[in-house]
């Protein structure tokens, strides 16, 4: 569609650690003036008076289940429930089916979020025990990054043989992003709570079979590996305390080769919540106990831990539903709240305003090293979202995006929330509705 320009009013524009009362100017899908009184002709304008404006969030690792999984989800549907909650650029895994193992797979993904994501989007390349060649072929100017199941999760795309795991890390010619939990582990617990339970397995059990140990020991390999070769690693989804130890904090962002993400429900749910929540909240890694989830954000607030992320990986009620702990997959759906989640801790007085912002939309720019997106500046691309912290409301069926139609937070009121949502300079979510012709961009690398 063609490009507006648009002029947003009056908001408090948060960007790069400060707040300013002003206005912001879009034009062409980019950015053109930030903050002080802009008085000039434009096709929309916009009042933010009273509101928060932020750059759109960057969530760097989601599962949109298209090809192959459309049941639960589509590139189509989960960008619609990404842009309602503020996010503008997503970043999404190659678990599909078929998965994304292959330079022409991967391009088809590509093709289907060109003609139907209202989002910004980039897909990673996955990596097997047998497609190095493939892999090692992927361009670092237009791929997010090479993900490596370091650990069996759903599409089973474990990367086990040693000789394999090494050469990706010695060889890799982009950011490598790893599920780290120790499959040998794995599957010795849950050998034993098999023999315990057989497949009644209660989900309570799940932090035990995706133990704390599992999840060290693949982290503490992957840190190893890329140590050994100075290989540029992002370990995704870090939830527990002892992996802290394995992240520097003691030097900028933009230095760092090794790197961390934490996701919104390791910060929010505890293993008291499998309780209330049962399998709603069963994901992988596992949620694990309260001493673990009140170390994450500490460790996020001092930088061992770079990005704030999602995983979002919807899975159908009926699936989730399923008594057999072995069929019960794991992922929940959260892109739509992120956003929320993290401003509840903000108002609760855990976490700043101009921390959020950091970690969920200038962090992953520098960490992926997009181009021009992330900040409020000039010369940038225009992804911003408005957000009303005066709202309140409650998650129900009737404002669920999710193709799936569920989430664990339903019943739970939120105050504030996102009034409109810009994608590449287009006006892509406002009045509680998706503008379903809007079209989001590759996103670039500047690598």
């Amino acid at each position: 569609m063609p490009q507006q320009s648009i002029l947003i009013k009056g908001g408090t524009l948060i960007n790069r650690g400060q707040r300013m009362e002003g206005d912001l100017l879009l034009r062409g899908g980019f950015i053109e003036r930030v903050g002080g009184t802009i008085d000039v002709q434009v096709d929309r304008e916009i009042d933010a008076r009273g509101c928060l404006v932020l750059p759109g969030i960057i969530d760097d690792q989601v599962h949109f289940r298209e090809p192959g999984l459309t049941h639960k989800a589509t590139i189509a549907s989960e960008a619609r429930a990404a842009v309602a909650g503020g996010t503008t650029t997503f970043m999404e895994m190659p678990n599909t089916k078929p998965a994304a193992l292959n330079q022409l797979l991967l391009e088809e993904k590509y093709k289907i979020a060109a003609a139907g994501s209202v989002a910004n989007y980039s897909f990673y390349m996955g990596a097997s025990n047998d497609n190095l060649d493939e892999a090692l072929r992927t361009d670092p100017t237009t791929v997010c990054g090479l993900k490596i199941f370091m650990g069996s999760s759903t599409g089973n795309m474990l990367v086990d043989n040693e000789k394999t795991l090494d050469a990706l890390f010695a060889q890799s010619p982009l950011l490598i992003a790893t599920h780290c939990e120790d499959e040998a582990t794995i599957r010795h617990n849950a050998a034993l709570a098999r023999a315990q339970y057989g497949t009644d397995i209660p989900v309570r059990e799940h932090p035990n079979i995706r133990s704390v140990e599992g999840c060290l020991k693949s982290s503490s390999l992957a840190v190893a590996l890329a140590k050994r070769h100075n290989t540029r690693l992002h370990i995704l989804h870090i939830s527990t305390a002892d992996e802290i130890a394995l992240f520097r904090n003691d030097i900028p962002l933009k230095d760092k080769r090794i790197t961390a993400e934490v996701c919104v429900h390791h910060l929010t749910f505890n293993a008291a919540d499998y309780e209330r929540l049962g399998n709603k909240i069963k994901c992988n890694p596992a949620i694990k106990a309260e001493h673990h989830r009140a170390a994450l954000l500490p460790a996020l607030l001092d930088d061992h831990f770079d990005v704030i992320a999602t995983d979002h990986a919807p899975h159908t009620a009926a699936e989730k539903a399923q008594r057999d702990y072995f069929k019960a997959p794991g992922g929940l759906p959260l892109v739509q709240h992120s956003l929320d989640l993290m401003m509840r801790l903000e108002q609760a007085g855990q976490i700043s305003l101009e921390r959020i912002v950091e970690k969920m939309c200038h962090a992953p720019a520098v960490c992926f090293e997009i181009d021009r997106r992330g900040y409020l500046d000039e010369g940038m691309y225009a992804d911003v979202v408005i957000y009303d912290p005066r709202t309140e409301w409650t998650v129900r069926p009737d404002t669920i995006r999710y193709q799936v139609g569920w989430s664990p937070l339903e019943g739970e009121t939120f105050r504030g929330r996102v009034r409109e949502t810009i994608v590449s300079g287009q006006l892509a979510y406002s009045a509680g509705r998706v503008n379903e012709e809007v079209r989001g961009q590759r996103i670039r690398f500047t690598r």
